[in-house]
């Protein structure tokens, strides 16, 4: 089994984001990234395959400009096999990812394309079902567990609403990770040492036959309201007192 790990590099949640001054967009120009949460889980359950002898390779892939070498790096030092670049000006939107994606799953012949369940930027948390819609491929969203049932079968654990449940399913397929799928692990200073010399195969969007579109645009962006401190009462008359003054309670 051949394991295709996108990886999304994001600006570090620990930075508080402002919109410009002109509402235009978030000022995140000079922002410090790092590998989007969801992805490093992903590609920790991806090596876990590798290393119980349940696949052959692992193939981290990454779309945007020069600066995601530095997650691919990453990637390389915590075990990928091998990283691919997809050169693009800026980070393209869903659909053009999701187009992006397919056409590389099929260009490099993988069996299980393991992803995270959204990027903590944009948050948009399509990109996997799109890319399952394109390829005709089976699905399994929000995991939690997943392991190998039998040859060419995969059950994954998907967290729902209502719990989780079991899902049993064909490959090739698309597993989206959740938080509880795994642990990253550490990276140590030698393997990112030996992780900048190894080699980056570039494949641009002509190759892939992909032109990107412009399917969103911001038109105004500001910061949110600050929370205003809470009010306590006496008891539940009170508050359903304060509530109907506020006109969200029924009379």
């Amino acid at each position: 089994m051949r394991i295709l790990v996108p990886i999304r590099q994001t600006v570090d949640h620990n930075v508080q984001v402002r919109p410009l001054p002109d509402g235009s967009g978030p000022d995140v120009a000079d922002a410090p990234r790092v590998v989007n949460p969801f992805d490093e889980i992903a590609l920790e359950a991806a090596l876990q395959l590798r290393e119980g002898g349940a696949a052959e390779q692992v193939i981290a892939c990454a779309i945007g400009p020069s600066s995601v070498e530095k997650a691919l790096r990453t990637a390389l030092a915590m075990g990928a096999d091998s990283a691919v670049h997809v050169p693009a000006e800026d980070f393209p939107q869903p659909p053009d990812v999701a187009a992006l994606l397919a056409a590389l799953a099929q260009r490099l012949a993988v069996t299980l394309v393991l992803m995270g369940k959204q990027e903590i930027e944009g948050d948009y948390g399509v990109v996997p079902q799109m890319l399952a819609g394109r390829l005709g491929w089976p699905q399994a969203m929000f995991a939690a567990e997943i392991r190998v049932a039998e040859e060419d079968m995969l059950e994954a654990v998907c967290e729902r609403d209502a719990g989780t449940c079991t899902l049993r399913l064909p490959l090739p397929a698309v597993v989206s990770a959740d938080l509880r799928l795994a642990q990253p692990r550490f990276v140590s200073l030698p393997n990112l040492m030996k992780a900048k010399r190894k080699p980056i195969e570039a494949v641009t969007p002509e190759e892939l036959n992909v032109t990107f579109s412009q399917h969103l645009e911001i038109l105004h962006m500001e910061a949110a309201e600050m929370r205003r401190a809470g009010e306590m009462v006496e008891n539940v008359d009170q508050l359903i007192e304060k509530l109907r003054a506020a006109g969200v309670w029924p009379e």
